[in-house]
């Protein structure tokens, strides 16, 4: 009941005429950000956060998140009309939603999505609401040793967990902590890695990285591909929305599931993409039409896209509650949280409530307005695709390098920004994890004064890190997430092989 009080609260704070205005605005600028291949949540978030600065934090969290929220809503409508993902996540919405929209569907397909994206968030925000505030009463108990061993277990997570090589995961985390240690150290004040140039002394503000990570370098790969806007035309009626309703109900064990699955990997640093594709996975091999999976199916769309929106979603409670972001786009949010002066974590829930249940009350109404929006907007945002690209992507740089001239008012941080914008374009060419990279470079110097902390408390002894059962319970799960691809294999190897082919259909006496 204390969690239900103070979400009411959170209400009271934001349901003011100019916060509702920012939702709805934030919303109207994240479907627009998701529908533009080139640019995605993170990049849009990062771009637009400069703009946030003469607004209250509350304010201005408000409007970031339903960026993030409008983004992952606006992903799907390029996935089913264009075939062309707005966002990574929305690649597994292509499979059935596109063939949905060849034949006359897209109404249908669109609807699906919608909704389950709605689905998929209230679950997960509905888990925030109750599981947040324990996890922030537990966390209040850790000291620099805890801290180090979370940081520590997120950065093995990502390698363990990682889809991709993990030796593609390690390095580009290792030159994310490079980046991070650029500066002045905050244990000695002592300049490191600036080879004497006076800009560097602040070191590589994460917001300049990211817009050059993410926008410059998905523009720069977009404009070598040479990317055309072709596809359906859509109009979402009533009935047909009504109508697309009514079949919901029977994927209701999909939506569970597609559900579990996204806040799983929400709260473990797997994201929205992982997330969609696991799902649409399980669901093709569960459903009783899974054979059909990929000709245009309901339940195709549905599994992907309520994932995403769970994974999304729930990204944001490690992130409240520990200050360890789950996504890219989350740890966009915890720098901006740095940035208004609030410290992301445990103690956030006691200093900082109004912000807090503000945030959460907000995600409730910014996806119930989300999916306003998108269900009565799509013929305008599936419009924007039919701007050639030639005008799109110079709007989107300049966009960029405004974003990131306004956060130090330097000509200094443009060129930074062209510079990560080349790192990202050679990353993608290399099929380099760029969601690692941003980790470290935000969490980085964290990791290191939680570790440097804890070496003076133990005057340099390891064995600090498994000094208790939380800590060292959390520093064994770290290296068993880490070195879970080598168990794996090894796993693999000692079990006997299934016996396959004529042996194994014989009949016993």
């Amino acid at each position: 009941m204390t969690e239900l009080s103070a979400l009411f609260h959170g209400f009271s704070v934001i349901l003011t005429p100019m916060n509702l205005l920012l939702m709805f605005v934030g919303i109207t600028l994240g479907v627009l950000i998701g529908v533009l291949p080139g640019l995605g949540g993170a990049n849009g978030v990062a771009i637009l956060l400069p703009l946030t600065f003469s607004m209250s934090p509350t304010s201005a969290i408000i409007m970031l998140s339903c960026i993030y929220w409008g983004a992952l809503f606006g992903g799907a409508i390029t996935s089913v009309l264009f075939n062309i993902p707005g966002e990574p996540w929305s690649v597994a919405t292509t499979f059935d939603g596109y063939p949905m929209a060849q034949k006359g569907q897209a109404g249908q397909a669109l609807t699906a999505a919608f909704t389950s994206s709605f689905i998929g968030a209230f679950v997960a925000v509905v888990m925030i609401t109750f599981l947040a505030p324990m996890v922030a009463k537990f966390a209040l108990k850790f000291g620099p040793p805890e801290f180090f061993a979370v940081y520590l277990l997120t950065f093995c997570s990502f390698v363990g967990m990682g889809k991709g090589s993990p030796f593609k995961i390690l390095g580009s985390m290792a030159i994310g902590f490079a980046l991070a240690a650029v500066g002045m150290d905050t244990v000695t004040g002592q300049l490191r890695l600036t080879f004497g140039l006076e800009e560097l002394m602040r070191g590589f503000d994460f917001l300049i990285a990211v817009i050059g990570l993410f926008g410059i370098g998905e523009i720069l790969l977009s404009m070598e591909e040479g990317l055309a806007f072709s596809g359906k035309s859509a109009k979402i009626s009533p009935k047909v929305v009504f109508e697309t309703w009514k079949q919901l109900p029977q994927y209701w064990m999909t939506s569970i599931r597609s559900s579990l699955v996204g806040i799983w990997m929400g709260i473990t640093p797997g994201g929205a993409t992982p997330a969609s594709f696991m799902s649409y996975g399980l669901a093709k091999k569960m459903s009783k039409d899974g054979a059909k999976f990929g000709t245009g199916q309901l339940e195709g769309v549905v599994a992907p896209e309520t994932a995403a929106h769970a994974a999304g979603t729930s990204a944001l409670l490690p992130m409240l509650a520990l200050g360890i972001p789950g996504s890219p786009t989350a740890a966009v949010l915890l720098g901006g949280l740095l940035i208004w002066g609030l410290q992301p974590g445990p103690l956030l829930f006691v200093e900082q409530k109004d912000f807090v249940w503000g945030l959460i009350a907000s995600m409730y109404l910014g996806n119930l307005a989300g999916l306003i929006v998108v269900l009565t907007t799509v013929p305008l945002f599936a419009s924007i695709l039919r701007i050639p690209f030639s005008i799109i992507a110079p709007v989107i740089i300049v966009i960029c390098a405004i974003g990131a001239f306004t956060v130090h008012n330097a000509m200094f941080d443009i060129w930074l920004m062209l510079g990560f914008g080349i790192m990202g374009y050679v990353f993608k060419k290399l099929d380099y994890p760029l969601a690692p990279l941003v980790l470290a470079l935000v969490l980085g110097d964290k990791a290191e004064d939680a570790f440097r902390q804890s070496m003076l408390l133990s005057q340099g002894e390891m064995s600090i890190m498994v000094a208790n059962p939380l800590v060292g319970s959390i520093t064994g799960l770290a290296l068993l997430l880490l070195f879970w691809p080598l168990i794996a294999r090894l796993i693999a190897k000692v079990r006997p092989p299934k016996p396959t082919g004529f042996a194994a259909e014989q009949p016993v006496d």
